[in-house]
């Protein structure tokens, strides 16, 4: 099967477009033969290997990546090829999205409590970007920002692809929503659910006279104390570090920590996003999509070949949407 191979750290020019075996699938799997898969930010920290502390603790090798079966990616969408003896609830045939292990390749393996059965109105590439970007804006605003109906919420970054989940999420469940996004965007954030939109290449929502319960930062452009001035004296700032930039020995843990740090002195609420996906996320955020609250927004797609491209586009840190890659 062809299939996006990292060897080594370095830059996305380090991923060679291979030839190589199918996965064996344990008992407890399926595999998925590949449609479509998603780049997320993780694809960059993992082809990197940063931040540096990431690799003492074990989260993406220390010497060289720790993807099974050498594989790069992460969630995707396709449709199942074979189940493992214990699986029950999957058949082949079926097209599911989820979490496949090296989801840029044709075949992919996934665990079967991973991955759900795909909403019929999406496509391929639609459902590919639903997993990692979606459960984490609702970990964010539902389960971290415990949004309800009647809060003023602010996304920050509401046109990329955690942002864009996060704007929809918000007005489903009742909020007044302002998206921050580049002028560009700002015809997209509205069609999102977004009641207002901040241009930031003209405003700076910090120094704006609003505040809000719950502001969703995806972008880490505002230090604290400007974020906290547009929090109300009991919001809730919920900072999704793992959607910025890495680089450097602590990366986006150097936020994580600083988030932590300060909410003990402070009245707001100040939260990091963990790092946690559960199965009723997953459950939750494709319902979501299968009653029509919730569409993913694809910006751009590059062929399996052009990956590369791909992960240099998304790591300029403008992209509309999903970025997704296409494998048959």
């Amino acid at each position: 099967m062809k299939a996006i191979v990292q060897e080594r750290f370095g830059s996305p020019d380090v991923l060679q477009f291979v030839d190589t075996d199918p996965p064996e699938i344990g008992p407890d799997e399926v595999l998925v033969r590949v449609h479509a898969a998603a780049l997320n930010p993780y694809d960059w920290h993992m082809l990197r290997g940063d931040p540096y502390v990431a690799r003492l603790m074990g989260e993406v090798g220390l010497t060289k990546p720790r993807h099974k079966h050498r594989i790069a990616g992460a969630d995707g969408a396709g449709v199942v090829e074979a189940v493992g003896a214990n699986v029950r609830g999957l058949q082949p045939g079926d097209e599911v999205l989820g979490w496949f292990q090296g989801s840029f390749a044709e075949y992919a393996c996934a665990a079967a409590d991973r991955v759900a059965l795909k909403p019929d109105r999406l496509s391929f590439e639609q459902a590919a970007g639903v997993t990692m970007a979606g459960e984490t804006a609702l970990r964010g605003i539902r389960d971290v920002g415990q949004v309800q109906a009647g809060h003023r919420v602010l996304i920050n970054g509401a046109a990329g692809g955690v942002g864009s989940f996060a704007v929809q999420i918000a007005a489903a469940l009742g909020a007044e929503v302002t998206g921050v996004c580049s002028t560009g965007n700002v015809e997209l954030v509205r069609s999102l659910g977004a009641a207002h939109v901040v241009d930031y290449t003209e405003d700076d929502f910090t120094d704006g006279p609003t505040r809000y319960d719950v502001i969703h930062d995806n972008v880490g452009n505002h230090p604290l104390r400007r974020l906290r001035r547009a929090l109300t004296p009991t919001g809730t700032l919920v900072s999704n570090a793992g959607g910025s930039p890495g680089g450097g020995v602590l990366g986006p843990i150097g936020g994580i920590l600083r988030v932590v740090a300060l909410n003990v002195v402070v009245g707001q609420r100040l939260r990091p996003l963990p790092d946690s996906w559960t199965r009723d996320h997953l459950l939750a955020v494709t319902e979501l999509v299968g009653s029509g609250k919730l569409t993913p927004v694809v910006g751009r797609t590059y062929p399996l070949a052009d990956t590369a491209a791909g992960l240099h586009y998304l790591e300029e840190g403008h992209a509309r949407g999903k970025v997704v890659i296409t494998v048959t």
